[in-house]
């Protein structure tokens, strides 16, 4: 599904990634592990279409990632960012959650009965007309993996996604990596 050939980004004089290969299959999942600036989150930005390399290709179902842009990755790849306030932008849950699906061409109802079902995954049904800013860190963390998991995509990034979480939250992200893998949906996390 995902190969990454001798990989390169620099930002000025540091090296972010210096000659990363690395091959994922369908179903797998995979942790992306290191210190702070070791360039995961570099790597999976480059994997989303948001950064551009320097050097190497990234080809994902036999396509070479480069000639494709960000928008025509929003069906096929979900990137739920470390930060969830920068993620978040709308003032209801339900209409956050409802806005990548309605993006990548889903109808109205279609992206709302994906809303609700994501929403109940992370166990925040109860939350959707809440507006997100008034939620705790956690919660909103959550209502960024729902905004992701709506859209249905094969390929889920979750940059440190039990940030903020207490044992019960991160118990819902093992249920949700697990079951997307058994799906055969690609998962990378940032830990």
């Amino acid at each position: 599904m995902l190969e990454i050939k001798d990989l390169y980004v620099n930002y000025g004089a540091v090296h972010a990634l210096n000659g990363v290969s690395m091959t994922v299959k369908d179903g797998e999942i995979v942790s992306l592990i290191g210190a702070n600036g070791a360039g995961k989150t570099t790597l999976v930005k480059l994997l989303k279409g948001l950064l551009k390399p320097m050097g190497g290709s990234i080809y994902y179902g036999g396509s070479d990632m480069a000639e494709k842009t960000v928008a025509m990755l929003a069906g096929e790849i979900g990137y739920v960012f470390q930060n969830p306030d920068d993620q978040i932008f709308k003032y209801h849950v339900i209409d956050e959650v409802m806005f990548g699906p309605q993006n990548i061409g889903m109808t109205k109802e279609q992206a709302k009965e994906k809303a609700v079902a994501a929403l109940k995954l992370v166990g925040l049904e109860q939350l959707a007309d809440e507006n997100p800013y008034d939620l705790e860190l956690s919660e909103r963390k959550l209502v960024a993996i729902a905004s992701v998991l709506a859209m249905d995509t094969d390929v889920i990034i979750l940059d440190e996604p039990t940030i903020a979480q207490d044992y019960k939250g991160k118990e819902i992200i093992r249920k949700i990596i697990t079951s997307l893998s058994q799906k055969g949906k690609l998962v990378l996390a940032i830990l």
